[in-house]
């Protein structure tokens, strides 16, 4: 599909709801999960003497009878040196301004209630800040990402080890005693950490996190000093947490980092893993791994309920220099809860693609939506074979009915 489609498909919806035909939403009782999907009337809106005032009365009831969250969720925030250098180089007094890397996405982040960020780096001042092949963030960017609205941060990936286990506990540290506020899971000081469930209530609809990995880079995980990672191979245990979860929350959130480095095809284990989550009780998955944008969609599970799975969201921002990774996404839904019967809804589920944009040797690096992007920032970008029609093969994966350009 080219960008000019995609953009025509958008425009063309947009004309169609803005011109007189009027929107309505069906929901499709799923059991734990309705969904619902969105149609139009084959007639014209009427006028309001043409509907009856109770069924205003009614819709206003319903929605009073409705508590509703709105989820953001993004991929890997893989700082590499050229991008904490370029931070610091904008400062004069040792400090770091991350603003020109994020300033276009905050739109998307600030408003959320839930803001959900795998950061693929660890995060603390207690070491000296590093790239590839072992990373290390400063203090400064996990408070920015903070600062611009993220309230959930996802651990669980194959750099969380790269300071071995003291680094671990060093990020550990960091979060918790500079933003206690913020839910983080996927790696945990000890056994009993891991088994405090992280339960998060907004707007009286709960929501519970787990994150597992499926490697560590080699690094293994002794335990030594007591903490704890749980990886994609310890079936009986995850699926023990889900279905725990699943009898403490209204929606359970899961974050695999699964899947082969810089494809855009999902695997057949990503597939299985996915099914298995959905069955023990997950409701949102959100795949994390290989470094750019792959295919979303609801899951059946065996009883008819479903979930939804970004089965990889691609890299919120990095410096790397494959061109499919400079095409990533953010994840976007409503949750909602009827009030009298407990009943969760997944309400249009999309993704909002974003581009990695740098020129020349890694030069001025930021995060473009591809609503704002341009025939002149391909061509001046500095990755190798990049162009339009990397995004256009990208976004190829992801599902029209999912696809938000704005």
């Amino acid at each position: 599909m080219t960008r000019f489609k995609l953009l025509s498909i958008i425009s063309a919806f947009t004309l169609l709801f803005s011109s007189g035909c009027s929107q309505t939403i069906d929901k499709i009782d799923v059991g734990k999960v309705t969904l619902a999907t969105i149609s139009s009337d084959s007639q014209d809106n009427h006028s309001n003497e043409d509907v009856p005032a109770e069924n205003d009365n009614d819709d206003i009831e319903n929605q009073e009878q409705k508590n509703s969250v709105n989820l953001i969720c993004v991929g890997d925030n893989l700082i590499h040196d050229s991008i904490y250098l370029q931070a610091k180089n904008r400062t004069s007094d040792g400090s770091y301004d991350f603003s020109p890397v994020y300033e276009k996405v905050e739109k998307y982040i600030s408003p959320a209630d839930i803001a959900i960020l795998n950061q693929e780096t660890i995060v603390t001042d207690e070491y000296e800040p590093s790239t590839y092949p072992s990373f290390c963030s400063p203090g400064a960017l996990g408070d920015y990402m903070v600062n611009i609205g993220f309230n959930v941060i996802s651990m669980s990936n194959n750099h969380i080890l790269d300071k071995g286990e003291k680094g671990l506990i060093a990020t550990l540290d960091y979060w918790d005693k500079n933003h206690p506020e913020v839910v983080r899971y996927g790696a945990y000081r000890d056994k009993s950490d891991m088994d405090n469930i992280r339960i998060k209530e907004v707007n009286g609809i709960t929501f519970a996190f787990f994150g597992y990995m499926e490697h560590t880079n080699g690094i293994p995980h002794n335990g030594d000093l007591g903490t704890e990672l749980v990886y994609l191979n310890e079936l009986d245990l995850i699926e023990e947490q889900i279905k725990k979860a699943d009898q403490l929350a209204d929606v359970v959130i899961v974050s695999p980092h699964f899947g082969i480095e810089v494809s855009n095809e999902v695997t057949q284990s990503q597939y299985d893993l996915s099914q298995k989550f959905a069955d023990w009780g997950a409701d949102i998955i959100i795949g994390t791994q290989p470094h750019t944008l792959q295919e979303c969609n609801w899951v059946e599970r065996s009883d008819g309920t479903k979930a939804f799975v970004y089965y990889c969201l691609g890299n919120f921002v990095s410096a790397m220099s494959n061109n499919l990774a400079m095409v990533g996404g953010i994840g976007s839904l409503t949750v909602e809860k009827d009030s009298e019967t407990g009943k969760i809804e997944i309400i249009n589920p999309k993704v909002i693609p974003i581009i990695t944009q740098y020129e020349e040797n890694y030069s001025n690096i930021r995060i473009i939506p591809y609503a704002e992007y341009s025939d002149d920032l391909a061509e001046s970008h500095g990755c190798e074979n990049f162009g339009i029609d990397t995004i256009d093969y990208v976004l190829s994966e992801i599902p029209e009915e999912f696809l938000l350009i704005e």
